[in-house]
């Protein structure tokens, strides 16, 4: 390389470093670059890493290191890092090639970076084995919605074995001991709060009533869908940024499209990368396609897109889609997404109580088909109202899923729980259950299968569960149950069927923890093992069912 003008292309901040004899002309030139800056410790400019500059560079004779030379020949090809493969040992559970490709990465980016995977490709259990790598970096701060809360401690504990402390509420003189902390984003600083004023509820600032103070100083911290600190304002945006204050070590995961709309996600740049991404106007300008509407700018679109994944590739960021990582899917995962409805539950715990001293009279080794059905009234009834208590959480976690610019399917069981969901999602969703006609189910359908403005499809197990094609979608998601594996199994294949793009398909249950739902799941998922093929539903079944549940919750009340 020609030591007196040259260009290199820094592997870990992704930007152009250019040393070249003092010449003032020369100098005022490279004021003209976007992005430069002048390292006097190191006798060197750098720049914003762009096409043009360098073909500029190149214009004014100076020598390009190898890979800026293949860049201007295929711009795709600056995307391809070369990571250094690890080995993650003592994992519970096997990763996926392109998991443990995910935790290569973040080890090779030194624990400080963003993993943008698809929704279900496991980008949680690539952070917990980044964790597993480094017993050392504890404690670990974890900060989620409150959806997922459970989820992460549960994942925890399946990946890597570690115990969690799930933080909620307010500190209250409380001091995390856990060496793996999960917070929400929206109790973590705690900001604001509704207080009455002259006869009116309006929200008052109380700094310092959250959880920021009382924590321990992290080691890593991992925030999950990292979207939520899209404004810059918010109490949420404030609360990581001084979470991370110092940190070294900071993970983000979020599978929502960044190159559709980048200024959402110039935070979560800025904070893994402020070398890169330190300067939020010439991000705007550059990628956010800016428009002048009179009043101020609008940065909500996006412009070069293929330099910003360049560059996010290089310097933060791993995405793959399902479809790139296909071969390596099996056809169907079934994911439990549990809820937590603690702050919710009176109603349901009133009626489980009452439901158990009911059962505890009964011997069910002598149980009349009588008292069955009574039982099935009771039992439907708790199943009502955890599905009331978790509806607003399923609600937020559907929002967020639909952020990825993806379609979904949604089955329920009660006519309010999708009359609800329709009341919400209004424009975007169709729905097939038992007071929807024939012609207009296929109606329903074919608005959900071919246009785009139809994200969601909100069905009935059993009425939208058979006979469907919803190969427009390869996301299933049950907010309730019914009694067959087979009903789930074959509602579940409406998005699995002849004519589906994705040969994977991933089916979210979401579930009230602590609940009859989560004796269900498991009955249904053990029964399902069992089988060779498929149920087909038959009341005998059901009935088995029946009587294995009302035995196990019996025996519980009598421990």
């Amino acid at each position: 390389m020609n030591a007196a003008k040259q260009v290199r292309l820094g592997e870990e901040d992704g930007l152009l470093h250019i040393i070249f004899p003092y010449a003032p002309a020369l100098v005022e030139w490279m004021r003209t670059l976007r992005g430069r800056k002048w390292d006097g410790a190191k006798k060197e400019w750098t720049s914003d890493l762009e096409v043009e500059a360098v073909k500029e560079l190149k214009a004014k004779g100076f020598t390009l290191c190898n890979k800026l030379t293949v860049m201007l020949n295929d711009k795709s090809s600056l995307a391809q890092v070369v990571i250094p493969q690890v080995e993650v040992n003592g994992m519970l559970h096997p990763l996926y090639p392109f998991q443990e490709e995910g935790v290569s990465f973040i080890e090779f980016k030194k624990g400080r970076g963003l993993i943008g995977d698809e929704m279900g490709l496991g980008k949680t259990a690539q952070a917990l084995a980044w964790l597993k790598l480094h017993p050392e970096l504890r404690p670990a701060i974890v900060v989620c919605p409150h959806t997922l809360k459970i989820n992460w401690a549960r994942e925890t504990e399946k990946w890597i074995g570690e115990d969690t402390e799930i933080l909620d509420g307010r500190p209250n003189g409380h001091q995390p001991i856990g060496s793996i902390l999960i917070i929400n984003y929206d109790v973590l600083a705690n900001l604001t709060e509704k207080v009455e004023r002259n006869g009116k509820m309006v929200r008052e600032e109380l700094l310092g009533t959250g959880w920021i103070d009382h924590l321990p100083k992290a080691a890593i911290v991992i925030f999950d869908e990292a979207h939520y600190i899209k404004n810059a304002k918010s109490g949420r945006t404030k609360a990581i940024k001084s979470l991370c204050k110092g940190v070294k070590h900071v993970i983000a995961l979020t599978g929502t499209p960044i190159l559709n709309r980048p200024i959402e996600m110039y935070n979560t740049l800025n904070l893994l990368a402020p070398n890169v991404f330190g300067n939020y106007w010439r991000f705007a300008q550059r990628y956010c396609n800016p428009t002048y509407n009179g009043f101020g700018w609008d940065f909500s679109g996006s412009s070069n897109t293929e330099e910003l994944h360049a560059l996010l590739t290089r310097t933060v960021m791993i995405r793959r889609l399902k479809k790139d990582v296909l071969p390596q899917l099996p056809c169907k995962v079934r994911s439990i997404v549990p809820l937590d409805i603690t702050r919710l539950d009176k109603e349901y715990r009133a009626a489980e109580e009452d439901f158990l001293g009911w059962l505890g009279g009964i011997d069910p080794d002598r149980m009349e088909r009588a008292a069955k059905a009574e039982s099935l009234v009771r039992i439907g009834a708790l199943k009502r109202l955890a599905a009331k208590a978790k509806l607003s959480q399923c609600i937020e976690w559907i929002e967020d899923f639909l952020e990825q610019g993806e379609k979904l399917v949604v089955f329920a069981v009660h006519k309010d729980v999708i009359d609800t969901l329709m009341k919400h999602f209004g424009d975007i969703a169709v729905k097939v259950d038992g007071s929807v006609g024939m012609e207009d189910r296929q109606k329903a359908v074919d608005e959900f299968q071919s246009n785009d403005k139809m994200r969601l499809f909100i069905g009935n197990i059993k009425a939208a569960g058979v006979g469907l094609t919803l190969t427009a979608s390869s996301n299933t998601c049950f907010l309730e149950l019914e009694w067959s594996p087979g009903l789930q199994d074959q509602a579940e294949d409406r998005v699995h069927r002849i004519g589906q793009e994705a040969d994977s398909v991933t089916a979210w249950y979401l579930l009230a923890e602590g609940t009859i739902e989560m004796e269900i799941a498991l009955m249904l998922d053990d029964k399902r093992k069992t089988l060779d093929k498929v149920l087909d539903g038959k009341d005998t079944e059901d009935e088995a069912l029946l009587t294995k549940l009302l035995t196990k919750l019996k025996e519980g009340r009598n421990k």
